[in-house]
């Protein structure tokens, strides 16, 4: 299976991991677990639990940039073998971004995300050029 494919597996789970860290920390932070009303318990949030819950939306949203551009080479004429180094760089870029992110590293976050797209605008232009 090509690299892009396996990352594309890989990343599906870190909305869903980053939304488990930040439900231990809301309960953390606020020694209760509101489930009629988790936004407003959310909107609440300050510190590392805000920058977690924070973390995990722009995990949702990288996902979706991700499979498209995936799905984009996957229905061109490139060779999804020599996307490997850029789907990899990608998946480095999204284990940084939450790291960065609970750390408060906003440089670093930014730097982290900012190559991580740019690998994803890769992607989109070998397919773009493919077809």
């Amino acid at each position: 299976m090509p690299a892009l494919f396996t990352v594309l597996f890989i990343v599906t789970f870190f909305p869903m991991i980053l939304a488990a860290i930040g439900g231990y920390l809301r309960y953390k932070h606020v020694d209760a677990f509101d489930n009629r009303h988790p936004r407003d318990q959310q909107s609440e949030l300050t510190g590392v639990a805000a920058r977690v819950l924070a973390a995990q939306k722009n995990a949702w949203e990288a996902l979706v940039f991700y499979s498209a551009v995936t799905l984009l080479a996957f229905y061109s004429s490139v060779n999804l073998r020599e996307l490997s180094g850029a789907a990899i760089l990608f998946l480095a870029c999204r284990v940084l971004h939450p790291v960065f992110y609970a750390m408060d590293l906003a440089v670093f976050r930014t730097l982290i995300f900012t190559v991580g797209w740019l690998s994803c605008v890769y992607i989109a232009v070998k397919a773009f050029f493919a077809v």
